[in-house]
This record gives structure tokens, sequence and C-alpha cells, in this order.
């Protein structure tokens, strides 16, 4: 079964159509805002994921992709919250594991 999943490479993609259908608006400021919003998703998503497994991120500060422990389908991220860090896997529907960091 095949659901259909947002991811921000999806909204970023609609974001270029959305730019490239604007015919007069600046591309710089719009490509600035579309790199903020890219940039910023991956650790708002995240924290938001962790909070409805039980774990507190009072505010999410960055979100670096572990490429070394990544795979295809699995993706493992570093969060770091203001006042906690985590190890966040995540695979197709499935919840994410959450590790504490130190």
């Amino acid at each position: 079964m095949h659901r259909n999943v947002v991811t921000p490479v999806h909204l970023f993609a609609g974001a270029v159509l959305l730019a490239t259908s604007t015919g007069g608006a600046p591309l710089t400021r719009l490509t600035v805002s579309v790199a903020q919003a890219a940039e910023e998703m991956p650790k708002d998503m995240l924290a938001a994921q962790i909070r409805t497994q039980g774990f507190a991120c009072d505010k999410a500060v960055r979100a670096t992709r572990d490429a070394k422990r990544s795979r295809p389908d699995h993706a493992v991220w570093v969060l770091k919250c203001s006042n906690a860090s985590y190890r966040v896997s995540r695979a197709p529907d499935m919840a994410a594991r959450v590790q504490p960091l130190e």
C-alpha cells in the first residue's frame, strides 16, 4: 500500500512551482525563503513527532541528518532542542526511535 506523504522535498518542489508561477516576484528573495523553510522544516517536524511520543523538546534549535547512520527508507537525525538532544531514527509508517543524548 502506498501512502501519500508530504516530505520537505515535496514542499520544496511545490514552492519552486509557485515561484515559477508568480511571474514578477523577485526570484532571489523567494529562493532565500524556500531555503530557510527547507532548513527549518526537519527540526520542527522532528520536534513535533518526538513530543507526540512523550519526549520533551521545548524549542527545536537544529536538526542534522546523520549520513553515516542513515539508509534508504531509514533516516537518522540528531535533534538539538533548547532543553535536550536526541538521536531520532525514522522509518516509513513507524513511530520514531528516539534516543536521548547527553
